[in-house]
């Protein structure tokens, strides 16, 4: 064989095969690395001395730069330090939690949310991704579908939980996101996640088994009449999702 030459001596699909694999692994780790720049470390029951990370451990702070030339840093190094307003059910580490106060409004177990800014998600244009759809030209309903503005809201209790007043749309894609109901009893505007509404057009009747009439009338405002932030989003959404546990007594109760 001539010299240089090496297949004769090395598998050459063999080692491709071996460097694919090193290279694999090495995304594996970066991805799972750069996995826990939010989140990390976890909190732990046994003490607060006790870094909770796994393997591998949390990347070093990287700054991003955004599209209207701010910056952030992540990892932030900032926990949660919100009060949770729950105590274990048992005496031993993992138990579950019950609330203390009103879980909907305390943000606990599945209505809890993230504090994320208080901005709104934006379009590529920068404007507020959702909003009203009288901000939006040319947004109507198809024909085919009810248009559930005017219906009234019956809510799990079967009362009359407000009436339907305006649609939220996404900018972006042709979805209606919220529901802006106008509360049966002092007039509030607040808002229902699409996702949650059950639309009757025969009987002209939004309905919802998420929640009770007398919840939907405290779900969490927002701050402008025009958009909607991140952080509000969150918390109505959570809000409303907490209420499939929180909304009656019997719901925390085991299925059998």
């Amino acid at each position: 064989m001539e010299v240089g030459a090496i297949t004769g001596y090395i598998d050459i699909a063999q080692v491709t095969l071996y460097a694919f694999w090193i290279f694999f692994a090495g995304l594996i780790f970066y991805l799972h690395r750069e996995n826990k720049r939010e989140g990390y470390p976890l909190e732990s029951e046994r003490s607060a001395y006790v870094t909770v990370q796994g393997f591998p451990p949390i990347p070093e702070p990287k700054t991003y730069r955004r599209r209207d030339g701010r910056t952030v840093r992540a990892p932030t190094g900032k926990g949660d330090d919100r009060p949770v307003a729950a105590v274990p059910a048992f005496g031993h580490l993992g138990a579950p939690l019950v609330p203390t106060g009103d879980p909907l409004a305390d943000g606990v177990g599945p209505a809890a949310y993230a504090e994320r800014e208080e901005e709104p998600e934006r379009t590529w244009e920068g404007e507020p991704l959702i909003a009203p759809a009288r901000l939006v030209p040319g947004t109507t309903v198809a024909k085919q579908d009810a248009d559930p503005r005017g219906m009234r809201v019956i809510a799990a209790d079967k009362a009359v939980a407000g009436t339907v007043v305006e649609l939220w749309v996404d900018r972006s894609e042709p979805q209606i996101r919220y529901l802006e109901l106008e509360t049966a009893g002092d007039g509030r505007r607040v808002l229902m996640p699409i996702n949650f509404a059950r639309i009757d057009p025969r009987r002209r009747e939004v309905r919802t088994r998420a929640l009770t009439a007398a919840q939907i009338a405290r779900v969490p405002g927002i701050a402008s009449d025009s958009q909607i932030t991140k952080r509000e989003e969150d918390r109505i959404c959570a809000y409303w999702a907490g209420g499939f546990l929180y909304a009656t007594p019997d719901r925390q109760e085991p299925l059998l």
